[in-house]
């Protein structure tokens, strides 16, 4: 054991001291925040005006309606000008597009709707595509009830908004629903587990192909067991991703706080003396939404199951990456055997697809089970609730699979390590395996 830690030591020290290490470690909170909230922020910046010239020959349109504050519409008197007359004036004067609606033909609105034009010189944004669409669908609604003989503004008047208030009832609680916060906490909690297992197992079978091939791991045999080696750089490595994760949750959440006191409005709870009125606008704020919504996340659960599972994956998918590159000289043979550990975690990432919209169906609940899925299945159900025993169940599973992995691993790995010059087929890394002590 005196060598295991030795080992492990070992492991961690060499990489954490690695420039690539440190900047990564650094670098991806910042660079994961500049993704999602970069998008966000330009989503708020003014755009270009667009000057949009309209000749309604139908008067279909109402003049009032100036577009908005990215979109602004002129309007052309058909009485002063014709079609072609119109087209050269907007072109003349360099608008955005001309929009031609023509003249109807005994006031039968679907004929307009079908040879509405617009013009452009160019390529036209599909954000002024779609706004023109309804603001066009909206006023032939309105000429369509006309013809029919209905007024427009009782069925304006009738038009009723509805806003569902979800209740959860899991577990006999109820609670608000917050489904598209659990959606996202179980996609990045499943997606990180994914990769870290390939970043941190890749590494594992390449530090092993690197001293088998430098004929290091001969010196180290005779004074070490393979199965100290093998189990020293797996969790030594492991150490180092675990320590990773940490720092980044730690420079995340301080992004997040500093996100959100610039962004979120930090007034979570009606201030003393409030009136009614003002609390009620705060329960509908956006931030008194998400605010809620986090509420409903069992936190120590998921922190807790995500511990366990992105140490119980990655130290079952390490034992097989440490497998392969025992059993290979470079990394290019190492592609074969790669593919069948590769599928599990694939088929993981579509399943939990369908987990997210169906957490409690069968397919998403055996895949939590079995334990080449189960780390990232799982991890995408835990956030909408999932029974004790189910839990209790897939992590004793994962356990006793990672103890199986290890000792089949370790007879491969023992065996492997002193090849050289050969190629292995699946069969004989199964005779390695039926190899006696």
């Amino acid at each position: 054991m005196n060598n295991l830690g030795l080992i492990i030591r070992r492991e961690f020290s060499t990489r954490v001291r690695k420039r690539s290490f440190i900047i990564l470690t650094l670098l991806a909170p910042v660079l994961m925040a500049i993704l999602l909230f970069l998008p966000a922020y330009l989503a708020t910046l003014p755009g270009d005006e667009k000057l949009i010239t309209i000749l309604d020959e139908s008067v279909l349109m109402d003049i009032r309606d100036k577009g908005t504050e990215e979109i602004r519409f002129r309007y052309l008197n058909p009485k002063d000008f014709d079609f072609e007359t119109a087209k050269a004036l907007a072109e003349g004067n360099g608008d955005y597009a001309f929009l031609h609606v023509p003249l109807s033909e005994g006031g039968d609105p679907d004929f307009v709707a079908r040879n509405i034009r617009i013009f452009r010189e160019g390529d036209l944004s599909i954000a002024v595509e779609n706004h023109i669409e309804r603001s066009l669908e909206k006023y032939l609604q309105k000429e369509k009830l006309k013809f029919e003989g209905v007024d427009p503004e009782i069925v304006a008047r009738t038009k009723t908004n509805v806003k569902l208030r979800v209740i959860n009832t899991k577990a006999g609680v109820e609670a608000e629903n917050a489904t598209l916060l659990k959606m996202g906490i179980g996609y990045v909690c499943a997606f990180a587990i994914y990769l870290f297992i390939f970043i941190y197992g890749s590494q594992v079978m390449r530090g092993v192909i690197e001293e088998k091939t430098n004929r290091i791991m001969e010196l180290m045999i005779s004074s070490i067991k393979p199965f100290e080696l093998m189990m020293g750089k797996i969790i030594g490595i492991g150490a180092l991703a675990l320590l990773q994760f940490v720092i980044w949750i730690g420079l995340g959440a301080l992004i997040f706080t500093l996100f959100s006191a610039i962004f979120i409005d930090p007034s979570l709870s009606a201030p003393a003396g409030a009136g009614t009125e003002q609390f009620n606008a705060l329960q509908d704020s956006t931030s008194f939404e998400i605010y809620r919504s986090l509420q409903t996340v069992n936190w120590w659960q998921l922190l807790g199951s995500f511990i366990f599972y992105f140490l119980g994956g990655y130290l079952l998918y390490g034992a097989l990456f440490a497998a392969i590159g025992s059993a290979v000289d470079k990394e290019a043979d190492s592609q074969q055997f790669i593919l069948p550990i590769t599928i599990p975690l694939i088929l993981s990432l579509l399943v939990i697809i369908r987990a997210l919209d169906n957490p409690d169906g069968a397919i998403a609940t055996w895949m939590s089970f079995i334990p080449l899925s189960s780390p990232l299945v799982m991890m995408a159900r835990i956030p909408f609730g999932v029974p004790g025993w189910e839990l209790l169940l897939s992590m004793v599973i994962l356990a006793i699979s990672f103890v199986f992995c290890v000792w089949i691993a370790a007879k491969i790995y023992r065996i492997g390590v002193l090849m050289y010059g050969k190629k292995p087929t699946f069969k004989e890394l199964y005779r390695w395996t039926r190899y006696k002590n």
